[in-house]
């Protein structure tokens, strides 16, 4: 555990440092969803496809440039009851997908109670099979604090947040109520319709609901895996003051007590004589404090992803989240792994940000209203955002370059690249979408320069860098 002072000292220098400042563009990517709450991939190799999950109950499929599927890929409105912080909260497909055509849903129903079900995609793979197979059914006290996020774990098992069951302040202190499926971070392990214990869930053979993984949580909206590494990133929004970022290694210890209700964040919340001490429960790497919460200052974190793409170098590693009420953008960076600073934008594009999603290259996107944005970089990074919103990655290269034209792509003309001499050593005038990839391999390292010809006559030429 980290020493509970060290902390404290962190979070001072988060909020003063000004080291490693990031900026944050947002750029549209697609309108016309209802309410998104969620933004997943498949997890298939080269499908391009994000799946949007509106909060009325509807999936979409989102394809890679910005067109939406007329037909949902799945519609249970009729079974889901909605609105407030209830409907259809989470998705996540199974590590063997591509072969088993399995995913999962996190739903309230029309009894106002947590379903985990299980569905299958049909022989269209832009459409599932409506057959449902309910896997787990959670009573829930209130309308609120649902959780909702499910997500598999590098383990291959299925992690589920639940909330604390609502109301304010936990009364029923069920978060820390070992046999309470409520408060908690719950793992399982799904095959199809059905799913067993993982032998070393805590509480596997006695002691509590043997569902249970970690405990302590308050209403964990969203968490995420780090791709590269496995860890295990959540963001707890806070009863009245606090909102919290935790991050341990892989998906931390079975057992882990992250605290609530007797802490908010590293605060004394209701600390009764039961409590751990709080050098016994995972201490957030970060935190933040909101005062006149709802009136356009912080009041409630929206958790998302670190980033592991490959279009802006400047963000690799970094995590990102958000402010519902604010609009801000939160950027948590660290240089030692122990110090951690957070970078809060106010991005070119305000809304009441709900979800983060990420696509299988690793890139970014955030929701809010009915739409959905890419996450930039306009300054730095090995991406060039021009005006044309052509976009050329990664420069310099190590092998191939893509050249995306953002554009309708029939409106390019040619395509030529010279080197330095000016000699012309690749020329383009087909184009059969809006993506060319091009290998470097072959090519000396140094200088060379694109250029790109419209047919309104219209050119850009850019410098590439070919190590």
């Amino acid at each position: 555990m980290k020493n509970f002072y060290s902390i404290l000292f962190c979070f001072f220098l988060s909020f003063f440092s000004n080291a490693q400042s990031t900026s944050v563009q947002l750029t549209t990517f697609s309108s016309g969803f209802t309410s998104p709450v969620e933004i997943v991939n498949s997890g298939v190799a080269n499908d391009s496809r994000l799946f949007v999950v509106e909060q009325v109950g509807i999936i979409k499929i989102l394809n890679s440039d910005g067109s939406i599927n007329t037909t949902p890929f799945l519609d249970i409105n009729s079974i889901v009851n909605s609105g407030g912080e209830r409907g259809l909260l989470g998705l996540a497909f199974a590590p063997d997908y591509n072969t088993s055509g399995n995913f999962y849903i996190n739903y309230i129903n029309n009894n106002g109670d947590t379903v985990i079900a299980n569905y299958t995609v049909s022989a269209n793979p832009d459409i599932a099979n409506t057959n449902e197979n309910i896997l787990l059914t959670i009573a829930q006290p209130f309308s609120n604090h649902n959780g909702g996020k499910i997500a598999f774990g590098q383990d291959g098992f299925l992690y589920i947040s639940t909330g604390d069951g609502g109301s304010g302040g936990d009364p029923g202190n069920r978060a820390q109520d070992t046999n309470n499926l409520l408060g908690k971070l719950l793992r399982i392990n799904v095959n199809g319709n059905t799913y067993t214990i993982p032998p070393t869930n805590p509480y596997a053979s006695s002691g509590g609901a043997p569902e249970v993984y970690a405990i302590g949580l308050r209403n964990t909206w969203k968490f995420s895996f780090d791709k590269t590494n496995g860890d295990l990133w959540t963001a707890d929004v806070g009863q009245n003051l606090y909102e919290e970022i935790n991050q341990v290694i892989g998906p931390g210890n079975p057992g882990d007590n992250y605290g609530w209700r007797c802490y908010e964040a590293t605060h004394d919340f209701n600390v009764e004589s039961s409590c751990p001490t709080i050098t016994n429960t995972i201490q957030p790497i970060a935190e933040y404090l909101h005062e006149n919460a709802g009136n356009g200052n912080r009041c409630s974190i929206t958790g998302g992803y670190v980033y592991r793409g490959s279009m802006f170098t400047n963000f690799i590693g970094k995590y990102f989240f958000a402010d519902l009420c604010s609009s801000e953008i939160g950027i948590l960076s660290s240089t030692d792994g122990v110090n951690w600073d957070i970078n809060f934008q106010l991005p070119n594009i305000t809304q009441a940000w709900t979800t983060f999603g990420e696509d299988i290259s690793g890139e970014l996107y955030i929701a809010g209203g009915n739409t959905i944005y890419k996450i930039e970089d306009p300054n730095l990074g090995v991406t060039e955002n021009i005006k044309n919103n052509i976009i050329i990655y990664p420069n310099p290269s190590n092998g191939k370059i893509t050249i995306d034209f953002g554009m309708d792509f029939s409106k390019i003309e040619s395509v030529n690249i010279t080197n330095i001499q000016g000699q012309q050593i690749i020329h383009f005038n087909t184009f059969k979408s809006k993506r060319i990839n091009i290998l470097t391999e072959t090519y000396a390292s140094g200088i060379y320069f694109i250029e790109i010809n419209t047919f309104n006559q219209r050119k850009l030429v850019k410098k590439l860098v070919i190590n």
